[in-house]
């Protein structure tokens, strides 16, 4: 398939200042910052303007309250203290209007590499392919910053030798109950997701058992919820297997295992609900040769600016926090976004690059060489 290079700026003689992959809103939040920065910038997202948020429970509601979920100085004006997922989604899009963000959307990052001395005086740059609706194409750019969250492929279950079985009847994502009435759903899991899927389901017609490998339920279980599950257990509403796993899947069942006792039982089971957690998708920054920490899976980097071990490429969001997604959430990763933009504006601010699009306001926010930010007397 033939590539076409980017409209306004992006080519390999025109390179942009930076380019943003995932339009999530710590995407957004890098690229507000990059734009009053006076960097010239394209955000692309494999699926829509915060693809990840359309993915949770229509019904759902933040832990976090509006104001720690703000970026782009919009403020977040709803009638109760915790958005919804509604709530969210609108905000965000408001987001992107209020400040001109033109999320390139539907379109992958699907490779990022080096290109010597396309990154102004001297240094290198990087050529980014993409694939969306309009065919491939190729971005060229002196900055890349990768913020594909921490969706990127969901942790399967251990099932051996049932790949076709499991595809078919193993969800890692749910949205709503009202597919899965009058059925027998299992829910992997002991955290907030796990918990509040069971309740959702069990409240809405579905027979509803859980299996999780812990002895309790995991601590950060929204304490509102936590005397609903643990009443419905309790009462044998909602069926629990502590210290147990799916083994297998029969026909219309499915395999429990104590794996303390050995111990199986076959369970009535159409659905398996998995809501065992996601990993970070890291192809883009490892085929760049970025380094990670082995243990935790954390792209190194530095905390000041977020760069990585490749020169010109950073990462935001959820993805700086490798395995542990509990790590990072909306309300510390979008300050991720102010530290790339000062640092990649400070680089081409010293390379004569940006100085005459830069407000006097965006001037006086770019880091001194020290690391300081200069202030306006």
């Amino acid at each position: 398939m033939a590539e076409s290079a980017a409209p306004a700026g992006g080519a390999r003689s025109d390179p942009l200042d930076v380019v943003i992959a995932g339009a999530g809103p710590c995407g957004l939040a890098t690229a507000v910052a990059v734009k009053e920065h006076g960097l010239r910038f394209q955000i692309l997202d494999r699926g829509c303007v915060t693809h990840s948020l359309t993915r949770y429970p229509y019904y759902m509601t933040f832990f976090s309250t509006a104001e720690r979920l703000e970026i782009g100085d919009v403020p977040f004006t709803i009638p109760e203290a915790k958005p919804t997922r509604r709530e969210a989604l609108a905000y965000y899009r408001r987001v992107a209007l209020h400040h001109g963000i033109a999320v390139r959307q539907h379109e992958a990052v699907v490779g990022i590499e080096r290109e010597p001395g396309t990154g102004g005086a001297g240094a290198d740059g990087f050529r980014l392919r993409t694939e969306g609706r309009g065919g491939a194409a190729a971005i060229w750019t002196r900055a890349v910053v990768v913020a594909t969250g921490g969706l990127g492929e969901p942790n399967r279950l251990d099932i051996p030798e049932v790949r076709d079985e499991y595809d078919r009847r193993v969800v890692h994502y749910y949205t709503e109950p009202y597919a899965y009435f009058d059925q027998d759903v299992v829910v992997v899991g002991g955290g907030n997701s796990a918990v509040e899927a069971a309740l959702d389901l069990h409240r809405n017609g579905v027979r509803v058992r859980m299996v999780h490998f812990g002895t309790k339920l995991d601590r950060g279980v929204k304490p509102w919820v936590r005397p609903d599950i643990d009443n419905r257990i309790a009462t044998g509403e909602i069926l629990m297997h502590w210290r147990s796993r799916v083994a297998g899947l029969g026909r219309g069942t499915a395999a429990i295992k104590d794996h303390e006792t050995g111990a199986h039982i076959e369970a009535p089971c159409d659905t398996v609900l998995a809501m065992t957690g996601w990993r970070p998708n890291r192809a883009l920054l490892t085929a760049l040769g970025a380094d990670f920490d082995a243990e935790t899976g954390v792209p190194l980097h530095d905390p000041a600016t977020m760069e990585t071990t490749v020169p010109g490429a950073y990462v935001a969001g959820v993805l700086a926090a490798g395995f542990d997604a509990n790590k990072i959430f909306i309300e510390n990763g979008r300050r991720h976004g102010a530290l790339i933009a000062a640092d990649i504006a400070r680089r081409a601010s010293y390379n004569g690059l940006i100085s005459e699009r830069m407000s006097p306001a965006a001037t006086a926010r770019i880091p001194s060489a020290s690391g300081k930010v200069s202030r306006p007397t």
